[in-house]
């Protein structure tokens, strides 16, 4: 898959901020560049005395050379290598995850889709956490997978890149779609009978095409400063995902620009998704502590109400949870581990569970699940 972790980094912490989300990974520290560039990092063109044709193509040449050099340059990923036995066990764990993560994450898009009961807000926003899910997942794990049975463990620039620029917009899209499902609860318990006005499929077909365009902005701004990056020296991913602070830190070029453009991004994405959460609950808990135990508030009782948003509560729990055990996690060496474990956690467990979460504690969901097994079982009879 946010915000202050990015300036630790600065001060040399060893886990970062993953793109506009808070993230986590450790890095090793970059080797310095073999020489002083004499331009910032935004500028990749030095300046050359004016009517000196030969040092004006000396330098272009060199300039070219340096933008070949770092489309050709390429990242080793250090992962768990340190611990070659666990490289099977974690393979095949990690490949369970996986394929539940598909299935689940497929399964629910799909339960949705064909069940007319399904068809409102709060499973419409539930089917595009589903694809949000997958898409991450699916652009994280194969090259993990790989990395753990293979002795290559290179990404090149471009690959790296790729990675990072399509994980960024899924990571952002998500923390804004549990805000939004945090909206579209709040509406649900506060508002019932005004629920099918507030949230019409007009608006939210035009929150989810807000949040998708959103993440696609804020990764094409951070990859676009990336690009501009000299990249030599050290390429020692000491994690086994790229990110923006280890992309950074083995550039030769001044990163003060992207740094400050990621922790804009990532403080930005992390408070105003948080507040809309916190919001949307402390008005949804005010309203039922109104309510009488037995029911009220519309006809929905405490029980249903904190049942309605059980789920939810405990996707966002975990989610920034993990985001800030991450955050806190000490300055050492020894707590490398432990940041690639919940680093672990976080991009390959969270996306298994979401569906898990809503179709565990959903009695339309599981009733169109056993009704599908039925249908499977019937056939094969």
């Amino acid at each position: 898959m946010h915000p202050k972790a990015q300036a630790h980094n600065q001060a040399g912490r060893p886990h970062c901020c993953w793109s506009p989300s808070l993230a986590w990974l450790s890095v090793r520290q970059p080797e310095r560049c073999p020489q002083e560039r004499p331009e910032s990092s935004g500028d990749h063109v030095p300046k050359v005395p004016v009517g000196n044709q030969g040092d004006t193509e000396a330098s272009m040449l060199n300039w070219q050379n340096q933008e070949n050099q770092t489309s050709g340059f390429t990242f080793i990923f250090l992962g768990f290598s340190e611990y070659a036995e666990l490289q099977v066990p974690l393979f095949l764990v990690l490949l369970a995850i996986f394929i539940v993560t598909v299935m689940g994450n497929l399964g629910m898009i799909i339960i949705i889709k064909i069940n007319p009961k399904l068809h409102n807000p709060m499973y419409f926003f539930l089917s595009h956490l589903s694809l949000v899910d997958f898409c991450y997942s699916t652009v994280v794990t194969p090259k993990l997978l790989e990395n753990l049975v293979v002795e290559d463990r290179t990404i090149s620039f471009t690959g790296c890149l790729m990675q990072f620029f399509f994980a960024c917009i899924f990571v952002v899209t998500e923390t804004f779609m549990l805000a939004v499902m945090a909206y579209d609860r709040f509406v649900t318990v506060c508002n019932p009978l005004l629920y099918t006005v507030a949230m019409s499929q007009k608006l939210c077909s035009m929150l989810v095409a807000a949040l998708y365009c959103w993440g696609t902005v804020c990764s094409l701004t951070l990859t676009y400063f990336l690009l501009e990056l000299s990249l030599r020296g050290n390429n020692i991913i000491n994690n086994f995902v790229c990110e923006h602070a280890a992309i950074v830190a083995v550039s030769c070029s001044d990163p003060y620009v992207s740094q400050k453009i990621i922790l804009v991004s990532a403080t930005f994405n992390e408070i105003s998704s948080l507040m809309i959460i916190l919001t949307s609950y402390v008005f949804i808990f005010i309203t039922v502590m109104k309510m009488h135990s037995t029911g009220g508030g519309g006809g929905m009782g405490r029980q249903k109400a904190f049942s309605t948003c059980a789920s939810h509560l405990t996707a966002i729990t975990i989610f920034h949870g993990t985001i800030l055990f991450l955050y806190c996690v000490p300055n050492s060496k020894s707590s490398w581990l432990m940041v690639k474990v919940a680093s672990v956690f976080y991009t390959e467990v969270i996306p298994m569970l979401n569906p898990l979460l809503y179709s565990l504690r959903n009695k339309e969901v599981k009733e169109m699940v056993k009704k599908l097994i039925n249908y499977k079982l019937f056939c094969h009879i």
